[in-house]
């Protein structure tokens, strides 16, 4: 690949790699403006930022066509996990081999005798985590002295996992000449901050809009019971059938719950988390690239890093803690100009929450049902036409087999076990909260529910409260089936819902003895006055088609 301000070497190793043309970032970073310059960048997830700052530097640490013998380390990138340590590692090596530079990694989880013993031997390029580099530098086998220039990649990330005192004290270490460049995907106040201590003068490069940032990523909000998020889940996973498919969870132990829950199902994953060796990391990984598996789920720390192109789908199972976590999560999907969709799994009593996240990230999602059975049924007759109508080489084994089952059954039969063999291997949908039963118990009395005892719960409208989260919860706390459960109508301030004469003595036991949930601190289920149903339905609003809605706002507006 020719280039005029690429070094030569560099372009060997592009053109050997099949580059024929650079990214936005790449090209950014080694304008003519750019260079010598300290660098705030802010790039998309997938752009080629590792290329990018390799090619920034290349100046620092190539003399003439090599880079020269040197024992203390010219070069130095911090990244915030193993994963994109390693796989940092692994790009700066082929783009910098034909230079002859030698890559360093240091990161936790490896042995670090090891690392030791590599950086005595002489690197042009150290690439680490946090944790690990400061403790190479405080047991002297790091020196700093003769560095040239620092990349800190996925800076916001590494402030938002409690790194600021271990880069500091590297980036104290560093001669006050060298080259910083800083990559952020944001850039929050402690961001600014550190650019402003540590850098001189720094030229700021964002190459894409709010708009570009996600025009490859299709994102989808579900509204769901909390106890329907798990059958949810699978059902989006059979819904798409993607080639990788990576859910994000909050803690380990969900993690670890989810993935026991999903494999027992029968889908082929994987966990990531943090109570995993590296050995254990690295391997669910490569069954991820391998193919042996499909579904990751990892927590936010875990997978930050992961660089998989088949990645089609990521569902957000337990919310993202902001918008700039939203994003984070989500650019692991839609990579380098491919499409991908992100799924937001949103308990009812969290959707306001969820839209000013999403208004504060710019982002335009549609908030969709939860696929059904039947949905997902279809979808599978038409994936298995598609695949037996594909074309594929036969050979005479093949063609013997064949006639030889002729002779024995029916084309129709044959066809029919080949289906059925090609269907067993996919995991059965989950049946989740109906919200044709919603409807059907706003409509009044139905067969069962003669004699029934009206309860009132104070959650209502104005709390977002929704006969789908409702319903759960109501049968969590009173020891009761969903089909004891009869009309749920919502009011302003509180609702009102029926229960079966025969279930109506135990439930009124179990409400006794129930100890109320942290997260529903303050609920209160209680018998209904009389007649206080009816009089809520005869106060609620009058329903309007959702195009009727949006109209009135708009003129009100």
């Amino acid at each position: 690949m020719q280039h005029p301000r690429i070094h030569s070497s560099l372009a060997e190793a592009l053109a050997a790699r099949g580059y024929d043309t650079l990214t936005s970032v790449q090209s950014a970073v080694i304008e003519e403006g750019a260079k010598g310059r300290d660098l705030i960048v802010s790039a998309k997830t997938g752009s080629g930022k590792t290329v990018a700052f390799g090619l920034a530097i290349a100046d620092q640490l190539i003399e003439g066509e090599k880079a020269p013998w040197t024992r203390e380390p010219l070069g130095l990138v911090i990244a915030p996990t193993r994963e994109l340590a390693i796989q940092v590692s692994k790009e700066l090596q082929w783009l910098y081999a034909p230079a002859g530079a030698r890559v360093v990694t240091c990161v936790g989880g490896m042995d670090p005798m090891k690392e030791r013993r590599a950086l005595q031997g002489g690197a042009h390029i150290v690439v680490g985590t946090p944790g690990r580099l400061r403790d190479h530098l405080e047991r002297g086998a790091l020196d700093l002295s003769a560095l040239r220039a620092v990349v800190l990649d996925e800076a916001d990330e590494m402030l938002d996992m409690g790194f600021r005192e271990e880069l500091e004290e590297i980036l104290d270490a560093t001669p006050d000449n060298r080259r910083t460049l800083l990559f952020s995907a944001t850039m929050p106040r402690p961001i600014v901050a550190m650019a402003r201590r540590y850098q001189k003068d720094a030229l700021r490069i964002e190459t894409i809009g709010e708009r570009e940032a996600h025009a490859d990523i299709a994102y989808q909000a579900v509204a769901v019971s909390p106890t329907d998020i798990e059958h949810a889940v699978v059902n989006l996973l059979r819904l798409h059938e993607a080639e990788t498919a990576i859910l994000f969870c909050a803690t380990r132990e969900a993690v670890r719950r989810l993935h026991a829950s999903l494999t027992e199902r029968g889908f082929r994953a994987v966990a990531l988390s943090g109570e995993h060796s590296q050995n254990e990391r690295n391997n669910a990984l490569q069954s991820l690239r391998d193919g042996k598996a499909r579904v990751c789920v990892a927590t936010d720390v875990a997978a930050r890093g992961i660089d998989l192109p088949s990645v089609s789908l990521v569902i957000h199972v337990e919310l993202p803690r902001d918008a700039e976590a939203l994003q984070h999560r989500s650019g692991r999907t839609g990579r380098a100009g491919r499409k991908g969709i992100a799924v937001l799994m949103v308990p009812f009593r969290r959707r306001r929450a969820v839209d000013a996240m999403l208004r504060r990230a710019r982002i335009d999602a549609e908030w969709i049902e939860p696929p059904t059975p039947d949905e997902i049924r279809a979808n599978d007759r038409g994936r298995l036409l598609e695949a037996l109508a594909a074309p594929v080489e036969l050979d005479d084994e093949d063609r013997l087999l064949a006639k030889q089952l002729m002779e024995r059954e029916s084309v129709e039969d044959i066809a029919a076990k080949l289906v059925r063999a090609l269907r067993a291997d996919l995991p059965a949908p989950e049946d989740l909260a109906s919200s044709a039963r919603e409807e059907r118990g706003e409509q009044g009395p139905r067969a069962g529910f003669e004699g029934s005892t009206w309860f009132m719960i104070n959650a209502g409208r104005r709390h977002n409260a929704d006969p789908r989260w409702l319903l759960p919860l109501i049968c969590r706390y009173g020891h009761v089936g969903r089909n004891d459960i009869g009309a749920i109508r919502v009011a302003a301030n509180e609702s009102y819902f029926e229960v079966t004469q025969r279930a109506t003595p135990g439930f009124i036991k179990a409400l006794r003895r129930a100890t109320i949930a942290p997260e529903d601190d303050g609920m209160i289920i209680e018998q209904a006055p009389p007649r206080a149903a009816e009089a809520a339905e005869a106060r609620r609003p009058a329903k309007t088609h959702p195009r009727a809605q949006s109209k009135n706002r708009k003129k009100s507006k």
